[in-house]
C-alpha cells in the first residue's frame, strides 16, 4: 500500500524522511477513504437515523486504538484523542449520508 520508500531505520537524509512521511500520508488517506466507505455502507444499512450514534461502539473503537498504540510503543493517549476526532467525524459523515439517502 505504501509506495516504495526508504525504511525509516535506513533513512540517511531528511529528503528520504520527507518522502517516507509523504508516502505514508498518502497511504493513510487511502485507508481513510476505505474507512469512510464503510460509513456510507452503515448509513445505507442502518434502519433509522438514531442508530447512527452508538456510544458503546465509539468507546470500543477508541479503546482498541489506545491498546494497539500501546502495544506498538506509540503515544496511546494522543492517538486515542485522534481516534475520538476520527470517530466523531465518521459519525457526522454517516449522518449526512443517511440524510442524503432518505
Amino acid at each position: 500500500m505504501i509506495e516504495h520508500t526508504t525504511n525509516p531505520d535506513d533513512c540517511r537524509s531528511m529528503q528520504q524522511v520527507r518522502e517516507g512521511v509523504d508516502a505514508t500520508d498518502r497511504a493513510l488517506m487511502e485507508l481513510l477513504t476505505r474507512r469512510y466507505g464503510y460509513m456510507r455502507a452503515a448509513a445505507r444499512i442502518k434502519p433509522s437515523r438514531d442508530t447512527v450514534r452508538d456510544e458503546a461502539r465509539k468507546a470500543q473503537v477508541i479503546e482498541n486504538a489506545r491498546a494497539d498504540a500501546a502495544v506498538r510503543a506509540l503515544p496511546a493517549d494522543d492517538l486515542a484523542q485522534i481516534w475520538d476526532q476520527l470517530v466523531e467525524s465518521s459519525i457526522a459523515y454517516e449522518l449526512a449520508e443517511w440524510d442524503a439517502t432518505r
